[in-house]
């Protein structure tokens, strides 16, 4: 397919917050890369020292495949393709 989207990224985030008591919408632009295929989201940026911090959130597809990964995944085939006969 022409134009089909893989995977997002970025170097910059915004992020729009409305505040509980008051109402008031707040938005900020952070130094922040950001990545997204369809196993995870990435949030990668510089803590307090300068040193690389990284926050990861797995899809549902994500997870198992790290499972299947680290052999402890169910024993089925998913493509339906790897039967054995």
């Amino acid at each position: 397919m022409e134009g089909e989207l893989f995977e997002i990224s970025a170097s910059m985030v915004t992020v729009e917050v409305r505040d509980e008591h008051t109402g008031t919408v707040y938005r900020r632009e952070l130094p922040i890369d950001y990545y997204e295929n369809a196993n995870f989201l990435r949030l990668s940026g510089e803590n307090l020292d300068g040193s690389t911090s990284q926050l990861v959130f797995y899809t549902a597809r994500g997870l198992e495949r790290v499972r299947d990964l680290t052999g402890k995944g169910a024993d089925h085939d998913p493509c339906g393709g790897h039967s054995q006969t």
